[in-house]
């Protein structure tokens, strides 16, 4: 169990079912309350002062005019299995994947060791496979939207961060849209400096103060599975790396898919929309539901 540092992560802890590095490996999500709830579902999309159960959170905290927006980290930086919220199974726990009976690890692609930021998602976002999106031509990938968050600090499995959004990158993934948020942490000792200015982008400021990052990370992208004999990746835009403001629509667009389906207005296919806190969600549980859920996961 954890409960995490002062600030966001301090309202949410987590609970592991299973063996480390094994197929059965569970992390389910608590709120402060000590009650079990979906981090796809419950967690708001908005970085608010308090828990808000109205969608969107009516309090969007923010720094300066910055909104910011609560992360699940899945993957910290530098470390190779891939863990990713269960988007299919009650609660949505994180989980590592698993392809052709095995669990996956991304292969390490010179210069680096493994995933080169903190890498995650942002809860009550969903990329929509039926939708079709006017800017990249391609439908979405069927899960939240991720992020990767810049910042120096290497995060944990399951811990909530604050985070400013500076930019998007569209990866299309077998012809999927598959977004790239491009985030850091507002408790970042560096993220004072990546602020935006009048005729200068955001991402213009990465560039200045992380130079060679943006660049390292699209190529990141397109080669991280040749390792898996699979081709290079593609991406929309000829690889560029769209602005805050063109990332901030798309998060829009993502929370109203997201919307839908925790609503029955959008195919939800395979995806489970089991939640404790999405007030008007006709998927919504008691919290003694939500207690059997993760006790009948078997504990290591």
């Amino acid at each position: 169990r954890g409960w995490g540092r002062p600030g966001a992560m301090a309202r949410y802890g987590t609970e592991q079912r299973g063996r480390p590095n094994s197929p059965d490996y569970r992390l389910y999500f608590k709120n402060a309350d000590g009650k079990y709830i979906s981090p796809f579902h419950d967690i708001p999309l908005f970085a608010a002062s308090k828990e808000d159960k109205e969608i969107p959170a009516k309090r969007a905290k923010t720094t300066g005019s910055e909104v910011l927006y609560n992360m699940i980290v899945e993957v910290p930086r530098w470390t190779n299995a891939k863990m990713e919220i269960a988007t299919e199974e009650p609660l949505n726990p994180i989980k590592q994947d698993i392809k052709k009976g095995k669990l996956r690890y991304v292969a390490n692609i010179f210069p680096h060791k493994g995933y080169i930021w903190n890498y995650g998602a942002l809860p009550q976002t969903w990329e929509d496979p039926n939708h079709k999106d006017k800017t990249t031509g391609c439908c979405g990938d069927n899960d939240p939207i991720d992020v990767c968050e810049i910042g120096s600090k290497v995060r944990s499995s399951g811990e909530i961060v604050q985070v400013k959004v500076l930019g998007v990158l569209a990866l299309v993934d077998e012809g999927e849209t598959d977004w790239k948020i491009i985030a850091i942490s507002v408790d970042d000792p560096e993220a004072h400096k990546i602020h935006g200015k009048p005729f200068l982008a955001y991402i213009d400021d990465v560039k200045k103060h992380k130079p060679g990052y943006l660049e390292a990370t699209v190529d990141w992208f397109r080669l991280y599975k040749v390792p898996d004999d699979k081709p290079e990746n593609r991406f929309a835009f000829n690889g560029e790396i769209k602005d805050k403001d063109f990332a901030v629509e798309v998060i829009k667009s993502t929370h109203e898919h997201w919307k839908a389906l925790l609503h029955k207005k959008a195919d939800r296919g395979a995806i489970n929309c089991t939640n404790v806190l999405v007030s008007g969600s006709p998927f919504c549980c008691s919290e003694e539901d939500a207690r059997s859920i993760v006790q009948s996961v078997w504990v290591f």
